[in-house]
């Protein structure tokens, strides 16, 4: 004789609980990515201020400094495949216009407009990285 199995309480109950984990980890491994991506453009920000304020601190004059750098922190964004909505360098060259002999040093700020809003988060679509680097000038060199 064979028996009727029994209804068991908790069938579908894995069914449900998939319905409402598997969203949560979907989210999360979101937010995981968009905290990757953000703590990656903010070291590519720091290493193109870091590399514009190096440039412009090798520079002859400030006109020349301001030129080099700006195309120096663009170039190191691009190369680190930073995609920025906008970017905004602004150097400082008084370091340069100081008499041989003083120490000196010049400063270069860049921002970024981080493009987010491919992730499909409900996050604003953008974030602002700013970072500034200062590069001291040759105290000893020649200057305009």
């Amino acid at each position: 004789m064979r028996r009727r199995p029994v209804h068991d309480p908790e069938s579908g109950s894995a069914t449900i609980e998939a319905v409402i984990i598997v969203p949560v980890l979907g989210l999360m491994i979101m937010l995981i990515v968009f905290g990757g991506r953000v703590a990656i453009a903010h070291q590519s920000v720091q290493t193109a201020a870091f590399q514009a304020a190096r440039t412009a601190s090798l520079a002859r004059d400030p006109i020349q400094a301001h030129d080099d750098s700006v195309t120096s922190a663009q170039a190191s964004l691009a190369d680190q495949d930073i995609r920025c909505t906008a970017t905004d360098v602004t150097v400082d060259t008084t370091g340069l216009t100081t008499p041989v002999g003083t120490p000196s040093s010049v400063s270069a700020t860049v921002t970024c407009h981080l493009d987010v809003s491919d992730l499909g988060l409900p996050i604003p679509g953008s974030r602002t990285i700013t970072a500034t680097m200062t590069s001291a000038v040759d105290q000893h060199r020649e200057r305009p």
